[in-house]
């Protein structure tokens, strides 16, 4: 996790998804705050391309910060609050 560079976008991604209801457009599928949301809604409120995007999504996802969930065709995003405060915990503890 250290060895990943910090991005602001990443960064941003996360705040987002604390409330995708309120950074996210309702999606067709899925519902934003229990499934997640796609790639292409990140990409759009990144203003880059999906491919810019998954890359961002995939190391957090990677990093464990996201889960993922498949509906139809589609990956949705989420945060995992529990693994999220574990490594705010860690920190807090000076590693």
């Amino acid at each position: 996790m250290l060895r990943t560079p910090v991005s602001v976008r990443r960064l941003d991604i996360l705040e987002w998804l604390k409330n995708p209801a309120a950074h996210f457009p309702d999606q067709r599928h899925g519902d934003p705050v229990e499934d997640g949301v796609t790639a292409d809604a990140v990409a759009g409120k990144l203003g880059v391309p999906r491919k810019v995007a998954e890359t961002h999504l995939g190391l957090l996802v990677d990093l464990g910060l996201l889960r993922t969930k498949r509906i139809r065709r589609r990956l949705h995003y989420r945060r995992d609050e529990m693994r999220i405060a574990e490594v705010a915990r860690m920190f807090e503890k000076g590693w």
